[in-house]
């Protein structure tokens, strides 16, 4: 039986110990800093977990043509989520899109800290009770700037909300999307 020395075997462990850390960077957790210097951008859309850093979002309808990334911070909170959308004008009924967004808020602390969300767009202040895809949330019509469909959102853990808007021919999948939706660390 051959010995084999300990230089032989440092130089077999040094790649796997190399790689370690370079895998770990890879991951951005929610509400990570980092994403606030992120460059928003549109076109093709993402699919899965790198559209939004720090979740994964496993079930997305087929039919999307555009996407786009964004953020923007406030006094009390940023937020950063991605837009998928189909080609059809947004007054359509028949304009599939779908909005998942991630609002890092150190108030949030359960469901009843989001109707004093603090965001331009999707308020939770006339929002009711419900549980969608097994996660008890806030859930309204969506009017206005968040156009026709279903908006819902709950607190990931404290200091994180997730929201997402489904378009009105979204609205059956809403339970399968929401269910697919986890934060990656």
């Amino acid at each position: 039986m051959k010995k084999i020395t300990l230089p032989l075997l440092a130089c077999l462990a040094l790649p796997l110990v190399a790689a370690a850390p370079a895998q770990a960077a890879k991951q951005v957790s929610l509400c990570d800093t980092a994403i606030k210097d992120a460059k928003p951008r549109s076109g093709e859309p993402a699919r899965g977990r790198g559209a939004v850093p720090g979740l994964r979002v496993s079930y997305l309808p087929k039919g999307f043509i555009y996407g786009d990334f964004s953020h923007h911070s406030g006094k009390k909170a940023w937020e950063y989520g991605y837009a998928w959308s189909d080609d059809r004008d947004d007054v359509d009924r028949k304009h599939r899109s779908l909005w998942v967004r991630v609002v890092c808020w150190p108030a949030a602390k359960s469901l009843k800290d989001l109707p004093g969300l603090p965001v331009v767009e999707g308020s939770f202040a006339t929002a009711e009770k419900a549980t969608v895809g097994g996660r008890k949330v806030l859930t309204k019509e969506g009017d206005g700037a968040l156009g026709h469909g279903r908006y819902v959102g709950w607190v990931e853990r404290p200091g994180v909300v997730i929201t997402v808007m489904a378009s009105e021919p979204l609205t059956s999948r809403l339970g399968r999307i929401i269910k697919g939706i986890r934060a990656t660390n």
